[in-house]
Protein backbone atom coordinates (compact mmCIF):
# COMPACT_ATOMS: atom_id res chain seq x y z
CA UNK A 1 0.00 0.00 0.00
CA UNK A 2 3.22 2.24 0.19
CA UNK A 3 2.89 2.61 -3.83
CA UNK A 4 -0.95 3.87 -3.34
CA UNK A 5 0.29 6.54 -0.94
CA UNK A 6 2.70 7.63 -4.13
CA UNK A 7 0.77 7.38 -6.62
CA UNK A 8 -0.97 9.71 -4.50
CA UNK A 9 0.99 12.16 -3.78
CA UNK A 10 2.31 11.93 -7.56
CA UNK A 11 -1.44 13.14 -8.82
CA UNK A 12 -2.20 15.38 -6.34
CA UNK A 13 1.13 17.23 -7.38
CA UNK A 14 -0.26 16.96 -10.50
CA UNK A 15 -3.54 18.78 -10.47
CA UNK A 16 -1.32 21.53 -7.52
CA UNK A 17 0.45 21.59 -11.01
CA UNK A 18 -2.87 22.50 -13.10
CA UNK A 19 -4.34 25.09 -10.40
CA UNK A 20 -0.82 26.46 -10.64
CA UNK A 21 -1.21 27.16 -14.27
CA UNK A 22 -4.65 28.30 -14.18
CA UNK A 23 -3.58 30.91 -11.84
CA UNK A 24 -0.95 32.51 -14.41
CA UNK A 25 -3.40 31.71 -17.32
CA UNK A 26 -6.07 34.15 -15.24
CA UNK A 27 -3.16 36.56 -14.71
CA UNK A 28 -2.10 36.60 -18.22
CA UNK A 29 -5.44 37.08 -19.47
CA UNK A 30 -6.11 40.11 -17.14
CA UNK A 31 -3.05 41.57 -18.50
CA UNK A 32 -3.53 41.06 -22.01
CA UNK A 33 -7.22 41.73 -22.72
CA UNK A 34 -9.08 45.08 -21.89
CA UNK A 35 -12.19 44.22 -23.15
CA UNK A 36 -14.72 42.58 -20.62
CA UNK A 37 -16.55 40.33 -23.08
CA UNK A 38 -13.30 38.51 -23.97
CA UNK A 39 -11.76 38.11 -20.59
CA UNK A 40 -15.27 36.37 -19.33
CA UNK A 41 -14.87 34.17 -21.73
CA UNK A 42 -11.74 33.13 -21.23
CA UNK A 43 -12.12 33.48 -17.69
CA UNK A 44 -15.05 30.45 -18.40
CA UNK A 45 -12.32 28.13 -19.95
CA UNK A 46 -10.48 28.77 -17.14
CA UNK A 47 -12.79 27.91 -14.25
CA UNK A 48 -13.65 24.62 -16.19
CA UNK A 49 -10.20 23.92 -16.12
CA UNK A 50 -9.35 24.70 -12.20
CA UNK A 51 -12.10 22.18 -11.30
CA UNK A 52 -10.54 19.19 -13.10
CA UNK A 53 -7.53 20.39 -11.49
CA UNK A 54 -8.97 20.53 -8.06
CA UNK A 55 -10.74 17.11 -8.61
CA UNK A 56 -7.63 15.51 -9.32
CA UNK A 57 -6.28 16.73 -6.41
CA UNK A 58 -8.48 15.84 -4.53
CA UNK A 59 -8.34 12.25 -6.09
CA UNK A 60 -4.62 12.25 -5.25
CA UNK A 61 -5.28 13.16 -1.69
CA UNK A 62 -7.85 10.87 -1.45
CA UNK A 63 -5.34 8.09 -2.55
CA UNK A 64 -2.99 9.30 -0.04
CA UNK A 65 -5.44 8.88 2.66
CA UNK A 66 -6.55 5.55 1.97
CA UNK A 67 -2.77 4.36 1.69
CA UNK A 68 -2.10 5.60 5.16
CA UNK A 69 -5.40 3.73 6.30
CA UNK A 70 -4.33 1.01 4.65
CA UNK A 71 -0.69 0.77 5.80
Amino acid sequence: MEMLIWIGAAVSLVGLAGIVGCAVAVARARRRTNDDAALRARLQQVVAWNLGALLVSALGLMMVVVGIFLT
